[in-house]
């Protein structure tokens, strides 16, 4: 009876000792529940004007979901702003789509002064991240598409500089 009893706590302290280990990074698995190919969408931008991503096309397109109140999102920003800057004449475009209040987006932008796409998402920005491979609706949530459109990387999570670029790299 002693053993039933301490089973729950062995568990329990297993279970502890796994979570305490910094957990190896993987490559996001393309198959899942990510479509091959981008699904087409189009929402808001910060003036109210639908922006389609068709307007995109052939162009290595970075979708980073993502909202002001997240701190990864917030700490990854530059990063994109910068990378943006860097590579958008070998064809890269960053689209950043905002699951949150237009009004904080707007101060957001300012004071980043972001210099790519920034689109209001709503529950159908949500769908589309799960389409896109979001299975746990986490942000910040970020899908990398090659020239045809077909999805090749899947980051739930903050983005690494040396993740981000080695994936663009791999791309262009």
């Amino acid at each position: 009876m002693r053993y039933v009893l301490m089973l729950p706590l062995l568990v329990s302290l297993g279970f502890l000792a796994g979570c305490e280990q910094e957990p190896t990074p993987a490559k996001p698995n393309l198959t899942g529940n990510a479509e091959s190919q981008m699904p087409a969408f189009s929402f808001p931008d910060l003036d109210g004007q639908q922006q389609s991503s068709d307007q995109w096309a052939g162009k290595v397109l970075v979708v980073n979901y993502w909202a002001t109140w997240c701190p990864p999102c917030r700490k990854e920003m530059p990063l994109f702003i910068e990378t943006q800057q860097n590579y958008q004449d070998r064809g890269v475009q960053f689209v950043g789509i905002a699951i949150d209040d237009p009004d904080m987006v707007q101060d957001f932008v300012d004071v980043y002064d972001i210099g790519f796409p920034i689109l209001i998402g709503s529950t159908k920005a949500i769908e589309l991240s799960n389409r896109m491979g979001n299975r746990f609706d986490s942000l910040p949530f970020t899908v990398i598409f090659d020239r045809q459109g077909k999805t090749r990387y899947i980051q739930s999570g903050e983005m690494k500089r040396e993740v981000l670029e080695k994936e663009l790299n791999a791309v262009l």
